[in-house]
């Protein structure tokens, strides 16, 4: 699985309500373009959003599900985006010792025509990706900390 961490400067509480709002999906996973709905029981396990992934007008519909969710610090997701397949998604959420947060994100492609990349190709798009990713997340979840 291609892995990528970031330390945060705020508690894991304020990172973990972030990742409980389903509808601020899209301001911190990169490649998602917008949310069209999200199950009222997000991030209980089974519970989805629907979300378009690309640019406009080439926009695909698919959605995310929550595979696991600890509110004490893990959320496991199946996030489909066909043709290109489906991918299995890990974040940790883990406070340090003198405060903050450190965030870890593990992605991997389990079905469709990504899987046939090999590791390596996969690891080279999706690093960069994540590493962005988890700097949204450390906006949102950094911005919320000080209110």
């Amino acid at each position: 699985m291609a892995t990528v961490a970031r330390r945060m400067r705020c508690e894991p509480k304020d990172v973990l309500d972030v990742l409980a709002d389903g509808w601020s999906y899209a301001a911190w996973v990169v490649g998602t373009a917008r949310i069209r709905q999200v199950d009222d029981a997000w991030p209980a396990p089974g519970s989805r959003i629907a979300h378009s992934a690309g640019l406009w007008p080439a926009l695909i519909n698919d959605t995310t599900s929550v595979v696991a969710w600890d509110p004490e610090g893990r959320l496991e997701l199946r996030a489909r985006g066909w043709p290109a397949g489906e991918a299995h998604i890990v974040l940790e959420v883990v406070p340090q010792a003198g405060g903050g947060t450190l965030v870890r994100m593990e992605e991997d492609a389990v079905r469709g025509a990504a899987t046939l990349l090999p590791r390596p190709l996969r690891d080279a798009a999706l690093v960069p990706r994540n590493a962005e990713t988890l700097r949204r997340l450390a906006y949102i979840a950094e911005d919320r900390s000080t209110r």
